[in-house]
C-alpha cells in the first residue's frame, strides 16, 4: 500500500510513519520536536514525523483512496504493545477489581477473589472517534477536509481504561514517575492518582525520579520511594513533589539507569519534549529487547499537544489569568485615559490567552501568535486604542508570549530546553503605547501585568484535578496492558490512549478560522489589525 497524507487543511491529518526520518534530539524531556538547535549537549536520536506538507499527496483518482486512507490511519495509531516484541508474554488475569478491596495475595494469579465476574474492564477492541464533526464544506469555519469534496473518513482511535488481562506481575513491577519542563498546576495530582493505582493492582515498589531526566544519571539525586501514605496530600499544593528541570543524559544511559535500577514501568510527565525523550527510551528498550512499559501523561497549561481536547493545567490557568485580568481592568477603569496590558503564557499557541479573554468578558484586544497584526499604521493596534479611549474611557489588552515576535529584534539564542529565547511583546507593547501617546500629545496610563509564574506553580483547580486524576489512572492501567510508547489523553470528552508519535509532531495551534477564535474576536470587538 502507498503512503497516504492529505493534501487540504491537514491540521490534525498527520503523515505517516513511513516518511519519518532521523531526528536529533539535544535536550531531552525538553526541546519541542521541529526546533533547530545546536547544542554541546548529549544527542539522542529518535524517530519523528516529517511534516505534513512533505508527505506524498493522496490518489484521488484512485477509486480505493478512502479505504486505503482509513487503513494507513489504522496503522499509524496502533498503539505498541510488548507482545510486538514478545510473542510469547504470558497475560494474567487483571489485579485491579473494584468489587472487593483485598489485597492481592501470594497466590496471585487468581488476582482478587470475588464471586463474581466484574464488568468494568475495556474491551481492547473498543474505540473513540477521533473527529465528531461532518464538514460539508471547505468554506465551513474551521472545516478539516481531505478531499476537496469534504469525504467523510471515520477515524478511530484506541479507548482508555483497565483490561481483563494484564502484561505485568504486580510483586514484579518498580514503577517510576518522572517530571520534566516547567511546573504545571496538577503535576502532584498525576503522581497521587498514579501511585495510588499502582497500589490497587499490588505494586509496592514505586519510586519518583527526582528533578526530572536528569534524575536518572546524577548519582547525588537519589530516587525517591512513593507509597499512598507520602502521596496522600501532594495534591492540596502546586509544584511537583518529585522537583523539575530541562535537559538531561543520552537515551542509553538512561535506560542503562533503568536496567541497573530494575525499573520495568516508566510514567513520564512532561509536554512535546519530553515526550520525545519519552518514545526515545521506549525505543530504546525495545532495541534492548526489554520488557518495559513507557507511558506518557501530557503536561502543558498552553494546552499545545495535538489531538487532545485539553492538557491537565490548562483551566487552571485560564481561570487564574481572570485574577490578573480583571486588576488590570480595574486600574484600566479607575484611571484617567487607562489602558491595562495583560501577557499570558503560549510561546506558539494562543489558547490561554484566547480562553482567558472569553471567560474574562473584559477584554478589547486579545493577540496570539497564530494571528499576525500590527501595532502602528491607520489599521494598527495603537490606533484601535486611541479609538478605545476616545469612545470608553479605557482599554485592556491580553497578548500571548509568543505573540507578535515578527515585531521584535531576533536573535539566536536558545534556552535550556532547545528553544529560541522569544522577545517581551507585553514590555514591547507597554512601551510602543507610552511613546505613540506621548508622540499625539495625549496623556495615557498604562499598566503592565506578567503573572506566568503565579499561574502555573498554583494548585490545580476542581477542572483539572479531575482531569489529572483520571489521566493518572489511565496511565497504569495502559501500563499493565502491555502497551508502551503511548500517551493518555481526552478526545471528545473520552479517554483514549495515542502513540507518542502522532502527537508531538507540532505543536497544536488555534486555527484562525474556528468557531472558538470567532466568538474571542466577537467578544472583544477588535479589528483585523493588519
Amino acid at each position: 500500500m502507498g503512503v497516504l497524507s492529505p493534501p487540504i487543511k491537514s491540521r490534525l491529518i498527520l503523515p505517516p510513519r513511513s516518511t519519518r526520518s532521523d531526528y536529533e534530539l539535544f535536550h531531552l524531556g525538553s526541546m519541542r520536536p521541529g526546533k533547530n538547535v545546536n547544542s554541546k549537549k548529549i544527542q539522542v536520536k529518535s524517530q519523528f514525523e516529517k511534516p505534513a506538507s512533505t508527505a506524498p499527496s493522496i490518489d484521488f483518482c484512485d477509486p480505493d483512496w478512502k479505504s486505503k486512507y482509513q487503513k494507513d490511519f489504522e496503522s499509524r495509531f496502533s498503539i505498541p504493545h510488548v507482545t510486538d516484541v514478545f510473542p510469547d508474554a504470558v497475560a494474567y488475569p487483571s489485579t485491579f477489581c473494584l468489587k472487593m478491596r483485598t489485597p492481592v495475595s501470594s497466590d496471585f494469579p487468581k488476582g482478587y477473589p470475588s464471586d463474581e465476574e466484574w464488568h468494568g474492564y475495556i474491551n481492547n477492541n473498543d474505540r473513540v472517534l477521533l473527529k465528531v464533526i461532518r464538514y460539508s464544506s471547505l468554506t465551513s469555519a474551521g472545516a478539516e477536509c481531505i478531499d476537496s469534496d469534504c469525504t467523510w473518513v471515520e477515524q478511530w482511535v484506541h479507548r482508555a481504561g483497565p483490561r481483563e488481562k494484564i502484561y505485568f506481575k504486580p510483586e514484579e513491577v518498580k514503577a517510576a514517575i518522572v517530571t520534566c519542563g516547567g511546573l504545571c498546576p496538577g503535576l502532584n495530582d498525576v503522581i497521587r492518582q498514579i501511585v495510588i493505582t499502582l497500589e490497587i493492582y499490588g505494586v509496592k515498589k514505586i519510586v519518583g525520579i527526582p528533578f526530572g531526566y536528569r534524575g536518572f544519571s546524577d548519582r547525588g539525586l537519589a530516587e525517591m520511594p512513593l507509597s499512598r501514605k507520602v502521596v496522600q496530600n501532594v495534591h492540596l499544593s502546586g509544584g511537583s513533589l518529585l522537583g523539575v528541570s530541562r535537559g538531561g543524559p543520552k537515551v542509553g544511559e538512561i535506560v542503562s539507569s533503568m536496567e541497573e535500577r530494575g525499573i520495568n514501568m516508566l510514567f513520564v510527565l512532561g509536554g512535546n519534549g519530553t515526550h520525545a525523550g519519552a518514545n526515545a527510551i521506549h525505543e530504546e528498550c525495545r532495541r534492548r529487547q526489554l520488557k518495559v512499559a513507557v507511558v506518557g501523561v501530557p503536561k502543558t497549561i498552553d494546552n499545545d499537544i495535538l489531538l487532545m481536547d485539553k492538557t491537565f493545567g490548562f483551566d487552571t490557568a485560564v481561570e487564574e489569568a481572570q485574577r490578573a485580568i480583571n486588576s488590570a481592568y480595574i486600574e484600566a477603569h479607575s484611571a484617567y485615559r487607562g489602558i491595562g496590558i495583560v501577557k499570558l503564557m503560549g510561546r506558539s499557541s494562543g489558547f490561554i490567552a484566547m480562553q482567558a479573554s472569553l471567560a474574562s468578558g473584559q477584554i478589547d484586544v486579545c493577540l496570539i501568535p497564530e494571528v499576525p497584526f500590527n501595532l502602528h499604521g491607520p489599521h494598527g493596534v495603537l490606533n484601535h486604542l486611541e479609538y478605545l479611549l476616545e469612545t470608553k474611557g479605557s482599554a485592556v489588552v491580553c497578548v500571548a508570549e509568543g505573540a507578535g515576535q515578527d515585531l521584535l529584534e531576533k536573535t539566536n539564542v536558545t534556552d535550556a530546553s532547545g528553544n529560541i529565547v522569544l522577545g517581551d511583546i507585553g514590555v514591547h507593547i507597554q512601551q510602543e503605547v507610552k511613546k505613540f501617546f506621548k508622540g499625539i500629545g495625549n496623556p495615557v496610563d498604562v499598566k503592565y501585568i506578567d503573572p506566568t509564574y503565579m499561574i502555573r506553580a498554583c494548585r490545580a483547580n476542581a477542572s483539572d484535578g479531575i482531569l489529572c486524576t483520571v489521566l493518572g489512572q489511565n496511565a497504569v492501567h495502559g501500563a499493565f496492558a502491555g502497551y508502551s510508547g503511548i500517551t493518555v489523553g481526552i478526545c471528545n470528552t473520552h479517554y483514549v490512549y495515542f502513540p507518542i508519535p502522532e502527537v508531538i509532531v507540532q505543536p497544536r495551534v488555534v486555527d484562525p478560522n474556528s468557531r472558538m477564535w470567532h466568538r474571542c474576536l466577537t467578544s472583544t470587538g477588535q479589528p483585523d489589525f493588519i
